[in-house]
């Protein structure tokens, strides 16, 4: 069977976004972003160009450097999606990336579950998708992405044929593009839980109440290692369970008990069911989680194995050393609970907290609890997740499995 020629695009249908003079360096070394202070306003103002609308990059030099979409209103002005001038932004390119994503994702995986669309690292800036079986739960960010959305619909449907695809919009990424937080579906009839299966394990969360887009498929790898490290029969704590994925996973892999603590009601009630659904009981506590270490500690509770998986503390580089304090002291607080001869699994999702920096909380929260620590394993994001080389920031989570003695 023969395919006919793409046609080629008319590049006068598309404005053209000029680079300053040397400005194309980083964009030459495979950064899709640019900043408003790159472009040569004098000749392409962004002023002239509507939020979502379509670019063809140049150089000062008239080189093309890729279509792109645009937002004058952010810092990141304009975003890359394709590099070949005959392959413009249309509804054929996100079929044929959508393609691409679902390849490397059935070579991780013959199940339907996990990230299929990590945004930039997967060359659709702005999109996130994520598998349910049936059910695909995506978010955008950016304005650009927000225009083509129509077109990821239906190219979802072409690819996946998924029962539903609903929008969880709500990031804070959002209120940066100037684009209101919604949430809804694009088609099909919303479920009010979302099926998850990891490593063999069953699970619900919530979907229109969930967090993120309901499920937090970048720790998929590090819970996997956790059997790994697990002292067998271990009293586990599970701090900012969500729905206890960890606890039931550490259950799953041998836990003699296992306690959820996170300060949303709902989430302790769905990983109870999760607990319940594998077969183990669960305890659960609601709280603040410094307070209720805190508590903990005071009560002469002890551990073998805490778990640390908190929201990020470090959401702008001017958080970075408030940031830092609460990591320590999260770090101290749960070191303080754990018996001698114990794991710490102690993780973060702040970009901005380097894998050294997470390592020094870690190290003074030791000291200032006269604990040695040897770190047994380094963890990141699921493969699922993959890193861009040229974009540090989807390079994200990290994850330190810890040995805990007295000294």
């Amino acid at each position: 069977m023969t395919t006919s020629p793409r046609p080629e695009p008319d590049s006068t249908a598309v404005p053209e976004l000029r680079l300053k003079h040397g400005e194309d360096r980083r964009i030459n070394a495979g950064h899709p972003w640019v900043f408003s202070n790159e472009v040569d306003i004098a000749r392409t103002p962004l002023t002239a160009l509507a939020a979502g609308s379509q670019v063809r990059l140049v150089s000062d030099r008239d080189r093309f450097l890729g279509y792109a979409y645009v937002n004058p209103h952010s810092l990141i002005c304009a975003r890359i999606m394709s590099r070949d001038p005959a392959v413009p932004i249309d509804a054929a390119l996100l079929v044929q990336r959508l393609n691409v994503a679902l390849a490397l994702r059935q070579r991780l995986s013959a199940e339907p579950f996990g990230r299929l669309v990590f945004g930039e690292s997967d060359q659709l800036p702005g999109l996130v998708l994520d598998r349910f079986d049936d059910v695909i739960v995506g978010q955008i960010a950016t304005a650009g992405m927000e225009a083509l959305a129509p077109a990821v619909e239906e190219a979802v449907r072409q690819v996946l044929q998924p029962r539903v695809l609903y929008w969880k919009n709500d990031s804070g990424a959002r209120e940066l593009e100037h684009l209101p937080a919604f949430s809804g579906a694009a088609f099909g009839a919303a479920p009010a839980q979302l099926r998850v299966r990891e490593a063999g394990i069953d699970f619900v969360a919530p979907l229109a109440e969930g967090q993120k887009t309901g499920w937090f498929y970048d720790q998929t790898a590090n819970r996997a290692l956790l059997g790994r490290f697990l002292p067998a029969g271990a009293r586990v704590l599970d701090v900012c369970s969500y729905v206890g994925a960890w606890a039931v996973t550490a259950l799953r892999h041998g836990a003699g008990q296992a306690t959820c603590v996170d300060a949303s009601a709902a989430a302790l009630e769905f990983a109870k069911t999760n607990a319940a659904a594998a077969g183990y009981p669960l305890a659960t506590i609601r709280g603040d989680a410094f307070e209720v270490l805190k508590n903990l500690h005071e009560s002469g509770e002890r551990f073998a194995a805490v778990i640390l998986d908190p929201p990020a503390f470090i959401k702008r580089r001017k958080d970075i050393p408030h940031g830092q304090a609460a990591y320590r002291k999260l770090n101290q607080l749960a070191m303080s609970l754990i018996e001698h001869d114990g794991l710490l699994v102690s993780c973060s999702c702040s970009y901005h907290l380097e894998e050294q920096q997470l390592l020094t909380a870690v190290q003074a929260a030791a000291r200032h609890s006269a604990r040695f620590v040897q770190v047994l394993a380094f963890g990141g994001q699921s493969p699922d997740h993959p890193v861009h080389p040229a974009i540090p920031e989807s390079r994200y989570l990290k994850a330190l499995f810890c040995r805990v003695s007295r000294e």
